[in-house]
């Protein structure tokens, strides 16, 4: 029995258009909030964890009714189908309606950023006037309090011991339009855009609620659409896959998940490198791409053809699909059906808690990853972007080994190695990745390299481990509960981490995550089922040779 590539391939073109979405969604739409409202880091994670807190109740329900779909396409393709074009349709107006409130922001900020005038005077939330130099003295005084605004720690490692020294960086900083000297981008920026951001959301956003609220509304609907088919787009893999292959095929729908993540970093890398702030042509570009995917899905995937295929080989090797598998002790008096299903569920549950907890700490990075590329380290979303993508392009070239190492090792140690790259990731941008400087995006894109041959080695190894416990009939329903932990997790850690950045600061991110990623290590230590299995090397029926008998009368 051996790998099917190219039938996995095809089949991970479903994934493809999840990933273009998601990939962009994550790294945009914070930029969209903090830029178009000027959210603080709760109020921006409460709204990101919103989709998940969506994404809880419709991906169990759309997988387990998937399930029990027939139709002449298959269970799962035309959830695939309609999900994807309600998506695409709805999508285009999520920047749109927001669009006069961004100009509003980004006006403001021009009035706030634009310093280098000696005669300017700048009138804040509370009606207080203030010049240049009291504008910057007032952050470096709320930097006491908050390192956002002006982190003392940071100046005081350059040797910059007073107010004084700090102004007289802040008011030479900007030299013309749009010069801006080293100094200034490493000790002022940071603290200056913060303080717009603040601003934009107290004398617009607070006096617009309006705007906010048509927004959310139509995040609400693409967010359903998207959450439609995405249990069934999933649950597409291991209908099509014998359970022992499940590793390598993940391993491959992941890598082809990331080539549709791959389109989505081209499209706001180059979109935002030319106007940092056009989010209505990257919603346009990311909706194409997804149609481009699904005509390409639909052309080369025949849903009902390939799980009878896989149905024929599991047949012929004796691979069985039900909820207590092969591979469990012969039930006796001390080993009953009954006791052997009960502790599959213990680990069942503990799977979906150690998943809980990784996506509890990773999830926190992803959605602040743009948000602390561009406010910490200073960097454009466009370079920021680029740190993300070089980081995730030479971790895919991981997804083949490690699908090959769970065979090797098996799934539970793959995946406790994944946790303890992330840990090792996070800790050492928190020690030495944490402040703008001219060698910062290097160091933080080795260090985050790190955490993304982590996620691969966890995500590849995770989703087979809970379908691994299902029935035939209840991959759907097994997905969705999948999605139940990772959604869960992803609805909550936005505004619990935001909380913490906002008391804190931001470097702060990368305590929290490593710190629920090491109980996700312990929840996996006290799984005992679920692992992967050895391929069957010999067919145990051969139907091939069965039917030729009988056609010629044989037994």
């Amino acid at each position: 029995m051996k790998f099917n590539y190219k039938k996995t391939i095809k089949v991970g073109l479903a994934f493809a258009i999840i990933m273009v979405f998601w990939t962009m969604y994550d790294y945009v739409v914070p930029l969209l909030l903090e830029n178009t409202f000027g959210l603080s880091n709760s109020m921006r994670g409460l709204i990101m964890g919103l989709d998940n807190l969506l994404s809880l109740f419709m991906l169990p329900l759309f997988g387990k009714i998937s399930d029990k779909a027939v139709t002449k396409y298959g269970k799962r393709t035309p959830f695939i189908f309609l999900g994807t074009l309600a998506a695409v349709v709805l999508m285009v107006f999520v920047p749109v309606s927001s669009l006069t409130q961004l100009n509003k922001a980004t006006s403001l900020r021009d009035e706030i950023i634009h310093t280098e005038r000696v005669d300017y005077v700048y009138t804040d939330s509370k009606n207080v006037q203030f010049n240049a130099e009291q504008l910057y003295s007032m952050l470096y005084d709320k930097g006491i309090e908050n390192s956002d605004y002006c982190d003392h720690q940071y100046l005081k490692t350059n040797n910059i011991n007073s107010k004084e020294a700090y102004l007289k960086i802040a008011l030479s900083g900007r030299v013309g339009d749009g010069i801006i000297t080293t100094e200034y981008n490493k000790f002022v920026q940071s603290g200056i855009d913060n303080y717009a951001s603040d601003e934009v959301q107290e004398k617009i956003t607070k006096h617009n609620p309006a705007t906010i609220a048509i927004y959310m509304v139509i995040l609400f609907f693409v967010l359903v659409a998207m959450a439609t088919f995405r249990s069934p787009a999933v649950a597409l893999m291991p209908d099509v896959t014998p359970k022992p292959l499940r590793s390598q095929a993940n391993a491959m729908i992941n890598l082809v998940g990331g080539a549709g993540g791959a389109i989505a970093f081209i499209i706001y890398t180059i979109v935002l490198g030319f106007n940092p702030t056009n989010y209505v042509l990257v919603f346009i570009l990311t909706a194409a791409a997804m149609l481009l995917l699904l005509a390409a899905f639909l052309k080369l995937v025949k849903e009902a053809k390939l799980v009878a295929e896989c149905e024929k080989i599991c047949t012929e090797y004796g691979i069985s699909d039900s909820d207590v598998d092969e591979d469990t002790p012969a039930l006796d008096v001390d080993n009953s059906e009954e006791t052997v299903r009960k502790a599959r569920f213990r680990s069942f549950i503990f799977i979906l808690a150690s998943i809980f907890m990784w996506f509890m700490g990773y999830n926190a990075v992803t959605t602040n990853l743009s948000i602390y590329m561009t406010t910490s380290l200073n960097l454009e979303p466009s370079m920021g972007g680029l740190v993300n993508g070089i980081s995730m392009g030479i971790s895919a070239i991981a997804f083949i080994p490690v699908g090959y190492l769970a065979v090797k090792i098996g799934r539970r140690k793959s995946i406790i190695i994944g946790f303890c790259l992330a840990i090792l990731s996070f800790i050492l941008i928190f020690l030495f990745a944490s402040n703008p400087s001219s060698y910062v995006a290097i160091l933080f894109t080795i260090f985050y390299l790190l955490s993304g041959f982590g996620l691969i080695i966890a995500n590849v190894n995770t989703f087979p481990m809970v379908v691994e416990l299902s029935a035939k009939n209840t991959i759907g329903k097994y997905t969705g509960w999948y999605y139940t932990a990772t959604m869960s997790a992803q609805a909550i850690t936005p505004f619990l981490v935001g909380l913490i950045m906002d008391a804190l600061g931001n470097k702060f991110l990368f305590l929290y995550s490593p710190v629920c990623v090491v109980i996700a290590i312990i929840f996996m230590v006290l799984v005992k089922h679920g692992d992967s299995k050895p391929i069957p090397k010999e067919k145990k029926i051969n139907l091939d040779v069965q039917n030729e008998n009988s056609e010629s009368g044989g037994v």
